[in-house]
């Protein structure tokens, strides 16, 4: 499988929102918003939020997108993911991911 690297780092190709998507997948649109809300202690996820073609990809994105710190700072220093930061190995702010998915880092760095 492709990967679709996002911003941060994170492969969206292997995303369940994504996934659920572009297969308009209900069934799995729900499974992913009860799984959300537990893991980022999000009660008000719901079905209808879980829409997303990926971060850097065109088409629909989750709400989260539009202030995801990372996802702003990579565009407002005109970078396509963080792999093209000077600091990307010191940054503390995805860093928070990366703490959480080594695999996120390891993408960018194969990028750069």
């Amino acid at each position: 499988m492709e990967k679709l690297i996002a911003c941060c780092g994170l492969d969206c190709a292997t995303c369940d929102a994504r996934i659920a998507t572009l297969a308009d997948d209900d069934v799995l649109r729900a499974d992913t918003a009860e799984k959300w809300k537990v893991q980022f202690g999000a009660a008000d996820i719901s079905l209808d939020m879980i829409n997303c073609t990926g971060c850097r990809e065109p088409g629909v994105k989750l709400a989260h997108c539009a202030q995801c710190q990372i996802r702003n700072c990579v565009a407002s220093k005109g970078y396509k993911t963080c792999a093209d930061c000077e600091i990307l190995e010191s940054c503390d702010l995805v860093k928070q991911i990366h703490q959480f998915s080594p695999a996120a880092l390891e993408n960018l760095r194969s990028l750069s």
